[in-house]
């Protein structure tokens, strides 16, 4: 049958060879299909659903059906000005309702080509158009159960990147369409219940739209995206039997200890704390929380290979500002920071301190926000192993200059509670100091920087009576082997116990134990982090020797004290777990075996209840 009949006789569409690649049959093709679109409004439609029939072929079905399916849809494509949005309503909605998880290559670059043509064509099928293709973000459940099978890696990749190349297509031929596109994101977003590969899958596509042309312009909102459901995620895990404040229990002995119940084969999942979920798959969360930081630590990685950064930096700090900052018991997203900071320490590195200590300098932020960003600030500050010693004293030297101003205007009121933010500024500098304390004090420039000190610690609010007893023994315990303070009788330095001030700061205004840079507890996310990470155990306090002495100290792994294990190439999840705790630290052998025996786990941070 030749073109001229196709124009006059629809139901050719059927009889016609689709599988020739020749002009004039794809003239007839098209001929065919506006003649079928055409018969609509005439009242004779069998032609037009024998179109739409042609929509319901997929990957299963035989070669001459799908070849059929790419030559209609090439036409459509040719025809767009002849579809109307009342008239052809079934048509769209099979179109729309596509799936290119479900079809062979061909038929998938026919039906992007036609989704890329209908949204340029008209505004009114745009949003039609950014949906679908949004949609094969998700992919089908074949996909999820199989997603490391090499067939099935492969078909993601066929599948996204046309995904990916047709959003950026119709981005540059309709400018508005990344406005409209990022409600749609942010709409499909899958939920947490569904505890899937898919959420995982979703994110790694939101992160490659952040790194296109698209996220020039939407990268903020994208990184927000991200950023939301990943803490949706780190709140969904919970803590049992998590330790409180414990005088007799020194925080900096507790931050590493040995398993009380079993041990780890190589390749087991590094354990949670003990997860508040469904008991049949109670590691279900923080397994798709620990993947999805790795992807997000790769993008942050990607980001830097390719100059940009500084720029997803700012977007970033946005969104941590925004979603982590203020957030109750965030322990994982934060992480995020982290690692862009440890990529990048000269700009980044020092950009985040400086940004937490703005925050906290802040008298126009509420009182809660300053002291989380203070006790942010202080945990980054003593773990960065990347920032150099002089990033860190200067930040220590903002601290005492601000602390020891607010000592000279204090007024009479010495009320623990009126001063929250001046306590958490002293603590900040505490336990920085226990953990940069000798190095700080090597360099005559910065000790001097540190006199204020001793005047704050003196003073009446008394801050050694109101902090953490943990971290006040341990500075005041440095600060008397290092010569830190020129008076150091005027103060307790053995046997410091909580007093009634501390324990006034009970409740909802308690100042409390909020480091949350504490070490990570997902396995692959602490690969990506303990190289660029300090761990108490790599401390060198001022009251330790210069040189390795055994009579000293005691080098425990995982409770074992004959352990010859060294690896100092790779500071990895062993060294996660080993602490080196000075033996004069004990003060009986009672002492010694209760620390021995404590439960395996390193202990959450907490930030204030307040928040």
């Amino acid at each position: 049958m030749g073109a001229s009949e196709a124009v006059t006789d629809p139901s050719s569409l059927y009889q016609m060879d689709y599988m020739a690649n020749d002009f004039d049959s794809d003239t007839a093709v098209v001929h065919t299909v506006r003649n079928a679109l055409a018969s609509v409004q005439t009242g004779e439609s069998d032609s037009y659903d024998e179109l739409v029939g042609v929509m319901h072929v997929n990957r299963f079905s035989d070669s001459d059906a799908v070849a059929q399916l790419a030559s209609v849809l090439k036409a459509l494509s040719g025809s767009v000005a002849c579809i109307d949005i009342i008239h052809h309503r079934k048509i769209l909605s099979a179109i729309f309702g596509m799936k290119l998880w479900d079809q062979r290559e061909a038929v998938m670059d026919a039906l992007v080509g036609l989704i890329i043509s209908l949204a340029a064509t008209s505004g009114k099928y745009l949003d039609s158009c950014l949906n679908m293709l949004v949609s094969n973000f998700l992919p089908p459940p074949f996909v999820i159960k199989g997603h490391s099978e090499p067939r099935i890696i492969n078909t993601k990749r066929e599948v996204l990147s046309r995904v990916h190349a047709a959003l950026l297509k119709i981005s540059v031929l309709v400018p508005l369409a990344p406005s409209r596109l990022l409600p749609m994101l942010a709409h499909k977003m899958p939920k947490i219940q569904k505890k899937d590969q898919s959420v995982v899958i979703y994110v790694e596509n939101l992160l490659k739209l952040e790194n296109s042309s698209i996220g020039q312009v939407s990268g903020s909102m994208i990184l927000m995206m991200v950023m939301e459901r990943l803490r949706d995620l780190d709140l969904e895990i919970g803590w049992d039997d998590i330790p409180q404040d414990d005088p007799s229990r020194g925080m900096f002995d507790m931050e590493l200890e040995d398993p009380a119940e079993g041990t780890m084969d190589e390749g087991d999942e590094l354990p949670v704390g003990s997860l508040k979920e469904d008991t049949s798959g109670e590691n279900i969360v923080s397994e798709l929380l620990d993947k999805l930081m790795v992807t997000a630590f790769d993008h942050l990685e990607s980001c830097q290979n390719a100059g940009r950064l500084d720029q997803v930096f700012e977007n970033l700090f946005v969104s941590f500002e925004n979603y982590i900052l203020n957030t109750y018991k965030s322990k994982f997203t934060q992480f995020l920071m982290f690692h862009a900071c440890s990529l990048d320490p000269e700009n980044c590195g020092v950009k985040f301190a400086s940004k937490l200590m703005d925050i906290f300098l802040s008298s126009n932020k509420p009182r809660t926000t300053r002291m989380s960003a203070v006790a942010y600030l202080a945990s980054y500050l003593a773990r960065g192993k990347f920032l150099p010693v002089s990033i860190v004293a200067s930040m220590l030297k903002r601290l005492v200059d601000e602390c020891a101003d607010y000592c000279r205007t204090c007024n009479d009121d010495i009320r623990p509670e009126a001063h929250q933010i001046f306590y958490s500024g002293c603590q900040a500098i505490m336990y920085v100091l226990c953990f940069r304390m000798r190095s700080i004090l090597d360099v005559p420039h910065f000790r001097s920087q540190l006199i204020p000190l001793e005047s704050i610690l003196m003073h009446k609010l008394n801050p050694l009576m109101v902090c953490l007893p943990s971290i006040v023994a341990e500075l005041l315990r440095q600060a008397k082997a290092g010569g830190l303070f020129i008076i150091s009788d005027s103060f307790i330095f053995d046997d410091l116990l909580e007093s009634e001030l501390s324990r006034a700061f009970g409740g909802c205004e308690r100042l409390d134990t909020f480091f949350p840079f504490d070490p990570i507890l997902l396995k692959m996310s602490n690969s990506a982090i303990s190289p660029n990470f300090n761990y108490w155990a790599m401390v060198r306090a001022t009251y330790e020797e210069d040189e390795d002495d055994d009579d000293d100290a005691e080098i425990i792994v995982n409770g074992d004290e004959d352990s010859d294990e060294e690896n100092d190439g790779d500071i990895d999840y062993a060294m996660n777990k080993m602490s080196i705790t000075p033996k004069h630290s004990f003060k009986n052998n009672m002492e010694r075996d209760r620390l021995m025996k404590m439960p395996s786990r390193i202990r959450p941070s907490t930030s204030p209840e307040s928040l």
